[in-house]
């Protein structure tokens, strides 16, 4: 047996040309977004949890009422009950605008934490996409030997040739990069 033959039947027995899993299970692989919750601070908590209840329809109900109510009793309007807010009703605005900030805080907060997911989840997609590139590239170049081996005529093509080449993601960037500048 020559030395090639040999080494075929050894690949044949220890190489398998299908990968052991076709993809991923998704109940095994936790989001991006699942493990940030799990880190959260009880302050991103807190804040999450505040700002889905401050950004509901009961909320915003619920203060409405209130206004209403405040301003029927402050002009009078409400028997027996003594206004205590005289128009221009000075304590509903300082409570108002204490609680507009404490809403923005709250939402800036929540909103942080988002991007911070978007961006991992985005630097994570970007990470794949350069891998699967590689990989179809390489994937290529095979079908082009096997096209090669078998005798089999390849068109001279040069978005074939151009397909053959790596990318280039720097110079991919550069381009973002001026095309981000220029607007």
């Amino acid at each position: 047996m020559t030395k090639t033959a040999r080494a075929n039947k050894r690949n044949k027995k220890t190489s398998d040309p299908a990968p052991k899993r076709m993809g991923q299970n998704p109940k095994t692989i936790k989001s991006i977004k699942a493990k940030a919750d799990e880190k959260r601070s009880l302050i991103d908590i807190l804040a999450d949890r505040t700002t889905a209840l401050l950004g509901s329809n009961v909320f915003l109900f619920v203060n409405l009422l209130i206004f209403v109510a405040w301003i029927a009793i402050n002009t009078g309007v409400v028997p027996g009950i003594k206004p205590f807010d005289e128009f221009p009703f000075s304590l509903l605005t300082t409570s108002v605008s204490l609680e507009a900030i404490i809403l923005a805080i709250l939402v800036l907060i929540s909103q942080n934490r988002a991007a911070k997911v978007a961006d991992l989840r985005e630097e994570v997609q970007l990470q794949v996409n350069v891998i699967t590139e590689e990989e179809i590239t390489r994937m290529m170049w095979m079908l082009v030997l096997l096209l090669q081996k078998n005798g089999i005529p390849i068109p001279v093509d040069e978005r074939l040739q151009e397909m053959l080449r790596d990318t280039d993601v720097e110079k991919i960037e550069k381009n973002m990069e001026k095309q981000i500048n220029k607007s």
